[in-house]
């Protein structure tokens, strides 16, 4: 049941950087997008249009991680993949933890508006590894 559970919320936390991944890459001139999601002014889009390219394709990178990984588990080879999740759910928190510090710090939006964020990359991984790590 504690792979299950590690699978699901690995999958989940995948399925947000996967997301995060479009908005940073493919839409991210979208003002709904730059303005909506992460409160960059229009001005500022296309100053930061190579950070949220790159960073976006980060997100792809680990969140890929996650899915081979839970990938590889279930076709049997669990130490690899097992092994796999853990790091990319590790990433992942790494990067929760961050988002929530530069809320705190507010940089670059006020204090406080990117702590969904921050959560959102930290609830789920923190289960995928805790799960991962117990199963």
């Amino acid at each position: 049941m504690l792979t299950i559970i590690a699978w699901v919320f690995a999958l989940i936390s995948a399925a947000i950087y996967l997301v995060a991944f479009v908005w940073e890459t493919i839409l991210f001139r979208r003002p709904g997008v730059h303005q909506g999601v992460f409160a960059v002014p229009a001005g500022d889009v296309e100053p930061v249009r190579l950070w949220s390219f790159c960073v976006g394709f980060y997100n792809l990178f680990i969140g890929l991680g996650a899915i081979l990984g839970v990938i590889l588990w279930a076709a049997g080879r669990e130490p690899e993949g097992r092994t796999l999740v853990i790091y990319s759910c590790l990433f992942m928190l790494g990067c929760g933890i961050v988002l929530f510090i530069a809320d705190r710090l507010a940089l670059s939006r006020p204090k406080g508006s990117g702590i969904s964020g921050a959560i959102s990359c930290c609830v789920p991984t923190t289960i995928a590894t805790l799960t991962a790590l117990l199963a």
